[in-house]
């Protein structure tokens, strides 16, 4: 792989822009948000993925791998993002799905493809062991000596990327705020913290409690200006209501950011709520990561739950 190319991508990152939010809520309690726009970053790799895979590719290129391995759902934007990487660096790239494989292939996995990424379905039960020393063997007979990625990303190379994040927020702010899933991005946030501002995570997933230990695992400096809110899940990891739906397409035709309801919708619901409740003293600046995520908004109007 030519690592050379792979860091002059990276290092060629524009800057975003960082978008104010001026709502009357806001006015009205004297708060000023901002959206950090990294979903502009690139079309399919864009936000957090951006920085996940960065110092990941890197150190596949320098250790002469020629094949990345990762786990993701049928949806995930970590699949999505991986198989663009693998297709414009060189790389094979393997996808390992959770659940049956289903035809016509979604819209994710339709794109994956077409970048040549390689699919291996796992069923549920086989997924949860998926870092086992009987599921790992079987991958390396089928497909060789590989670069593991974890599932969504997120490892000590994922959190060193996105400890760049808040260097590249243009402004001085006291909250900062993130979607988490798998604990990686606000870890490198937290790392990436002047410890000043306070961050913030929103968990999309229910009963989340264990997400505290394995960011606190991931944050290579134990700092303690962080806390996640575990209210603003709507039911789970891909689950959401008609009311974070009509949020959602309310706050894009206001100010033309588009939202997802996975990740970055329920992030910005919870800002709002928060905002109502007085959660934030007047004059405090919140900058939202907006952490990309955008391609799986085809899923859900393929599913006629988007439209």
């Amino acid at each position: 792989m030519n690592v050379e190319a792979i860091k002059n991508y990276f290092s060629s990152y524009r800057q975003t822009p960082l978008q104010q939010v001026t709502d009357d809520i806001f006015l009205q309690k004297k708060i000023n948000l901002f959206i950090k726009r990294d979903d502009l970053i690139d079309e399919h790799l864009s936000g957090n993925k951006f920085f996940k895979l960065k110092y990941n590719l890197i150190e596949a290129a320098e250790n002469n791998y020629s094949t990345l391995l990762s786990f993701g759902g049928a949806y995930s934007n970590h699949i999505y993002s991986l198989a663009y990487a693998g297709k414009i660096f060189g790389f094979k790239a393997v996808g390992v799905i959770r659940g049956e494989e289903h035809l016509p292939l979604n819209p994710t996995l339709s794109f994956a493809k077409e970048c040549g990424m390689e699919f291996y379905y796992l069923s549920r039960s086989e997924y949860r062991k998926k870092y086992s020393e009987e599921i790992l063997s079987g991958l390396e007979k089928t497909f060789g000596d590989f670069y593991l990625i974890p599932e969504g990303g997120s490892n000590f190379l994922a959190v060193r990327g996105c400890s760049e994040i808040p260097k590249r927020i243009e402004a001085n702010y006291d909250y900062i705020f993130c979607a988490c899933g798998t604990g990686g991005t606000i870890a490198g946030i937290i790392d990436g913290s002047d410890e000043i501002s306070k961050v913030i995570g929103v968990a999309d997933l229910k009963n989340a409690s264990f997400l505290k230990e394995d960011i606190y695992k991931l944050s290579q400096t134990k700092k303690s200006n962080w806390e996640i809110l575990l209210d603003y899940h709507f039911g789970g990891y891909a689950k959401f209501s008609s009311e974070l739906l009509s949020f959602i397409k309310s706050f894009e035709e206001k100010f033309n950011i588009p939202l997802e309801p996975i990740y970055t919708g329920k992030m910005l619901f919870a800002i709002y709520d928060l905002t109502k409740k007085n959660f934030f003293p007047e004059n405090s600046t919140i900058v939202a990561y907006h952490s990309g995520g955008l391609q799986g908004l085809k899923g859900l109007r393929e599913r006629k739950i988007w439209s």
